[in-house]
């Protein structure tokens, strides 16, 4: 066994899904419909298959994986959990620095391990077409992948400000056969409206989530795919931990502390889910793990926001779920890491954060940057900004490590590459980029428009 690199074979693809709700020591909040009253499933029906609506509200620990999704999981899966030794080295550190590189599926980040799982069920439910959105592209990217796997039809909105920065992730999805609309676009009731508002808007995921379901809504061979956010989409994302505890095992290890990027959750989930639940079980060998999410400081939605009912997207086409939340209406700035400009979080993650059993930290974007430039001369993977986050947290808790003479085991969740996004690490290097300071009065009028319930 590589002392550095922890590998699992095939056979060891997870067989089922960990769902953290069986875990948790409160039953989940449920989603309200407008009469503040709980969604009944055959109303979501609409825009989801049944399949992932029972997801959504199992209590069951284990989910089976259907095999076909499994079959296409090998294509990158399992995935390789490496010690960051030559980043140790580089920081000085006592500390042992663990990552698990996302990054080698096919659309170069997690997404897939959901994309994958949805695009299968929609084709069983007799879907043909799929709409959805897009951030930074990694979603886009990934549920063009499955759809194409899967002989299904996708139509992505891109949060214009994404669609702008980051093109190859759109030829990517367009070679996937996806097509893919600068969101506020005019092909929607939502979009237009918007573009009345601020013919120059730069999008958000609030906004293109409204396109993609009004969309999805107004046709009867189309549903609505969501990357983020929702329990079944965390729930597909738990092959993460799930492989990375078994390649600790193999390490002779066990994390102190596990940081991955927080924006709708679905990253943070897929790592920290199964570790907590050691930790609802009384920890691994009776030690407990620090689960870190970490979000970006222009947008900093557990650190700064509101738990309340809120939207999940940016017209009030969805339900209302209980999560931290800046506002529906809140416009993140344009950072680079496009997937984590989302004003609301998991409402999973976000009821765990509230009850204190996890953590939020929010980084600027500079020293995300700067954090992605020595993991990069350090490991030779050049990360994605989203990724940036968790690593400039494990390179400051390393850090401290190094001035107390502690050496913890840090886990990090890399969720995908930056070779799409080298416009970017530019920008950083000829001193164009900036950290962007949320707009607390923005947020505040934002929660002014929180949906009343009760």
């Amino acid at each position: 066994m590589d002392p550095l690199r922890f590998m699992l074979d095939q056979s060891q693809i997870p067989t089922h899904w960990y769902n953290v709700v069986a875990d948790m020591p409160h039953p989940p909040a449920p989603t309200l419909g407008p009469d503040n009253k709980p969604v009944p499933l055959e109303k979501m029906a609409a825009i989801f298959p049944m399949a992932l609506l029972e997801q959504e509200i199992s209590s069951e620990r284990w989910i089976p994986i259907p095999e076909p999704v499994r079959e296409i999981y090998r294509l990158w899966r399992p995935t390789p959990l490496i010690r960051a030794k030559r980043l140790e080295d580089m920081l000085g550190t006592p500390a042992r620095i663990y990552y698990k590189n996302e990054g080698v599926s096919s659309a170069g980040s997690h997404k897939p391990n959901t994309a994958v799982a949805q695009a299968y069920y929609n084709r069983e439910a007799g879907i043909c077409r799929l709409t959805t959105e897009t951030g930074a592209g990694q979603w886009g990217s990934s549920i063009a992948f499955a759809g194409q796997m899967f002989g299904i039809e996708v139509r992505i909105f891109m949060v214009k400000v994404s669609y702008l920065q980051k093109p190859f992730r759109r030829s990517m999805m367009r070679t996937w056969g996806a097509e893919v609309i600068a969101s506020p676009s005019t092909l929607t009731q939502t979009g237009r409206d918007f573009l009345a508002k601020d013919p120059e808007n730069p999008g958000s995921l609030g906004i293109a989530i409204s396109e993609a379901v009004e969309e999805a809504a107004s046709r009867a061979d189309t549903n609505y795919a969501l990357g983020s956010v929702l329990n079944h989409v965390a729930l597909h994302q738990t092959v993460i931990g799930l492989e990375a505890k078994k390649q600790f095992e193999l390490a002779g290890d066990w994390p102190d502390v596990v940081f991955a990027p927080c924006g709708g959750g679905s990253s943070f989930a897929g790592a920290a889910f199964p570790f907590f639940a050691d930790n609802a079980a009384g920890g691994h060998k009776g030690k407990q793990v620090r689960l870190v999410a970490v979000e970006p400081a222009s947008c900093p939605t557990l650190t700064k926001g509101t738990y309340a009912y809120d939207y999940g997207d940016a017209s009030g086409f969805t339900p209302i779920m209980k999560m931290y939340t800046l506002g529906h209406d809140f416009m993140p700035p344009g950072i680079h890491a496009g997937g984590l400009r989302y004003h609301g979080d998991s409402p999973l993650v976000s009821q765990l954060y509230h009850e204190g059993l996890i953590e939020a930290i929010a980084v600027p974007q500079l020293a995300t940057f700067e954090a992605g430039v020595m993991f990069a001369r350090a490991e030779g993977i050049i990360p994605a900004p989203e990724s940036n986050h968790a690593i400039r947290a494990a390179i400051d808790e390393a850090l401290l490590c190094k001035a107390s003479g502690e050496a913890k085991t840090i886990f990090v969740n890399l969720t995908g590459h930056g070779h799409f996004d080298m416009a970017a690490y530019d920008r950083y290097f000829d001193g164009e980029l900036e950290d962007h300071v949320y707009a607390e009065d923005a947020i505040r009028t934002s929660l002014q428009h929180l949906p009343k319930v009760g």
